[in-house]
């Protein structure tokens, strides 16, 4: 019996050991973890090899103001207490109308002398997403890829049947002479020399802690035989899971479809416990230079915090958050 006595006092000593352990350690945890943002949002416009001389200050400060433009129009969604969805989708929108970008008014032409763009949207709190691809009158891409995830039942929809499908919920079909800017379309003249490519992205976390990532582009200059990026890409140029991070990429789309760059920087947080600094640095500036493909992403963790990281010369970039910080760059 006193033995049994012995025995019984020995096993709650070892729970209560164990357990004021227990406690430590999540205090401990608890202290390592960040502190987490009421909203943030980031965005780019795309990347590629820039300097002075192609970028001169004029058009630098051009670039600047647009893109603290849309950030502040997103900021203001997101302070308010909406969605992430709402803000990703009205940056990207005032991107898609801004003729500076190869997105919506500023897509760039196809070898047939065309405009064709793609995008894609994606929620982090459900993994639902939607985009379209090929679309040549739907003003802005960036809302069809949203009434896709929201009102059909499939993830991309392309071509003709993505504009049939917009007029369907009402979306703004224009004529294909709306995308015709001179810019691109002297841009386009000059493709044989030097192929272009560009995008704009947004990924936003709201108060709800909500990520949600989008990606709009007209893909490359002088683009063949109805090729496809990896904007409408769901994984490749845009993923978002609440666990991880939101991710939006703009660069060498095949590269980006190859590598599936947006999942695998989430499922470098989610299985290796990388930040995501350290995730976006590993993909971005290893894998993918040692595979020859040039881009960059933008990324959103799961508390705000961001990344934005590009293997060229230059981004254009810009990030605010619920303290105030803000950026806003071109340069690497």
């Amino acid at each position: 019996m006193i033995y049994r006595l012995y025995y019984l006092a020995l096993v709650i000593l070892i729970l209560l050991i164990a357990s004021c352990n227990s406690s430590l350690d999540d205090s401990k945890i608890a202290e390592q973890l960040p502190v987490p943002y009421e909203y943030a949002l980031v965005l780019h416009g795309g990347a590629g090899s820039m300097n002075f001389e192609n970028v001169p200050e004029p058009m630098q400060e051009r670039y600047k103001h647009s893109l603290d433009s849309a950030l502040q129009l997103g900021l203001d969604i997101l302070k308010k207490g909406s969605a992430s969805i709402d803000a990703v989708e009205v940056v990207i929108r005032c991107m898609e109308d801004n003729p500076l970008f190869n997105a919506g008014k500023g897509a760039v032409f196809t070898s047939e002398g065309k405009n064709e763009m793609d995008a894609s949207i994606m929620t982090g709190e459900d993994l639902n997403a939607g985009a379209v691809a090929g679309v040549t009158d739907i003003k802005n891409p960036i809302s069809a890829a949203r009434a896709v995830m929201e009102k059909s039942k499939h993830v991309i929809l392309a071509g003709n049947g993505a504009s049939v499908f917009a007029k369907e919920v009402g979306l703004e079909i224009v004529d294909p002479s709306y995308f015709y800017t001179k810019h691109r379309f002297e841009s386009y003249q000059r493709a044989i020399e030097n192929e272009k490519h560009g995008t704009v992205g947004c990924v936003a976390l709201d108060r709800n802690g909500n990520l949600c990532a989008g990606t709009s582009t007209g893909g490359m200059t002088n683009k063949k035989y109805g090729r496809i990026g990896d904007s409408p890409i769901i994984g490749a140029g845009t993923y978002a899971n609440n666990r991880t991070c939101g991710v939006s990429a703009t660069g060498h789309g095949e590269f980006f479809i190859r590598f599936t760059v947006a999942h695998d920087i989430s499922a470098l947080m989610e299985y290796k416990g990388m930040d995501v600094e350290e995730a976006t640095q590993l993909v971005v500036m290893e894998k993918l230079v040692k595979a020859g493909g040039s881009g960059g992403v933008i990324c959103l963790d799961q508390y705000g915090r961001h990344a934005m990281i590009t293997n060229t010369t230059g981004m254009f970039r810009a990030y605010s958050n619920s303290e105030g910080d803000r950026i806003v760059a071109i340069f690497k």
